[in-house]
């Protein structure tokens, strides 16, 4: 009880020392940093160390290099984390799309969670996410990256939820059998189907109907549409930023924010330079077609500034119950100075606090409304 009257006085001096949210916030402690901070369940709805522990990667050891690793979790106060089954898109011709899937669930559930049974353990619901953050615990959650993961097959799909999978990203930067992706929507020799076929939808209801959220981050803005119109249930983009700000294929216009928040729905920010920068987009291979051949290490970094710059962009748009994380770390080549990994994670609450976000504020952000999303998905499951 100490404690929390504590917590209270603390962020009841940061309000009375802010004019409101976007006031500037001058002198946060150090102290009301831990609090918060410790207050928060932070939930990061996108890791892709998993493309290392399945070639061999501890988690459990500090490394020098990538974004991850165990102590770096502990470091930033990381309470959740879902990890990605990524596929490439290179195992759809070799037919091995799914027999990679099971390779990436098993990484997850095997080199993460059992070898360090007394750091994760492994999460299906908003209940279980609290539960291991009671008990000191890293829920570890799986969420599959590329729709082509389950080759055409929604028994594959409800073989996937079985294991443990509570999300899927419809597509990633190529278009599959059933949704279109953002990636290639300009490629001319890529069969577009204008959005999501009649199985694509099917994809959709299984979904609902299992309780596995529906990511719209990588598809394209008709597949969205679609999803938005098709699925019973609030839709997460689990690692997305704001086109206003970085104009990417990738990034949501302000109109597809407004709608997925009207459908309850939260966009996770992604941490990647050229998602938070309009300047790191323009000079990067990967993104701007007049930059190919640069050598992507010379793309100008973005700051910590941009990350709150792009959540304040959503809260202002549409209200802070809309936004929540999802840094790709491990997954973007680049990432802001200041939040190079994972243990990096307070200063993003420092800056938040700074620019005049309350402690109920940066909790939302930070996993409560990644859980009111769980728990919409959860219980419109079965019907």
């Amino acid at each position: 009880m100490r404690r929390v009257l504590r917590l209270s006085a603390i962020c009841g001096l940061v309000w009375l020392t802010a004019a409101g949210r976007g006031a500037p916030v001058p002198a946060v402690s150090d102290e009301q940093v831990r609090e918060v901070h410790r207050s928060a369940l932070l939930i990061d709805l996108h890791n892709d160390v998993t493309s290392e522990t399945v070639k061999g990667l501890n988690i459990g050891l500090r490394r020098s290099k990538g974004h991850t690793d165990l102590p770096r979790l502990r470091e930033g106060g990381v309470g959740a984390v879902f990890f990605a089954a990524y596929v490439s898109k290179r195992y759809v011709p070799m037919g091995r799309s799914a027999h990679r899937l099971l390779e990436m669930i098993d990484t997850i559930r095997h080199d993460i969670v059992e070898k360090h049974p007394d750091d994760f353990v492994l999460a299906l619901t908003a209940d279980d996410i609290e539960r291991a953050h009671r008990e000191g615990k890293i829920a570890a959650l799986i969420g599959i990256e590329g729709g082509h993961a389950i080759e055409d097959s929604l028994r594959i799909l409800r073989d996937s939820y079985a294991l443990g999978v509570r999300y899927m990203t419809l597509t990633h930067s190529n278009t599959n059998n059933w949704a279109d992706s953002s990636g290639d929507i300009n490629d001319p020799k890529v069969r577009h189907h204008g959005g999501l076929t009649k199985f694509g939808r099917e994809v959709v209801r299984e979904m609902n109907r299992l309780g596995m959220m529906v990511d719209i981050s990588h598809v394209s803005d008709e597949t969205f549409w679609d999803v938005l119109e098709v699925s019973r249930a609030p839709v997460i983009a689990s690692h997305s930023s704001c086109r206003a700000i970085s104009n990417i294929a990738r990034n949501m216009s302000d109109e597809m924010i407004r709608a997925l928040a009207e459908k309850g729905g939260v966009i996770h920010i992604n941490f990647g330079c050229e998602f938070l920068s309009q300047a790191s987009a323009d000079a990067s291979p990967y993104f701007n077609p007049k930059a190919r051949g640069t050598d992507p290490r010379k793309v100008p970094p973005a700051t910590l500034d941009d990350v709150v710059a792009h959540i304040d962009h959503v809260v202002k748009l549409v209200g802070v119950d809309a936004v929540g994380i999802g840094s790709d770390f491990d997954g973007v080549s680049c990432t802001p100075v200041g939040l190079e990994d994972v243990s990096k994670f307070p200063n993003l609450t420092r800056a938040l606090l700074e620019k005049g976000y309350s402690a109920e504020d940066i909790r939302k952000i930070y996993g409560g409304n990644t859980l009111r999303v769980m728990r919409a998905v959860e219980q419109a499951a079965g019907r």
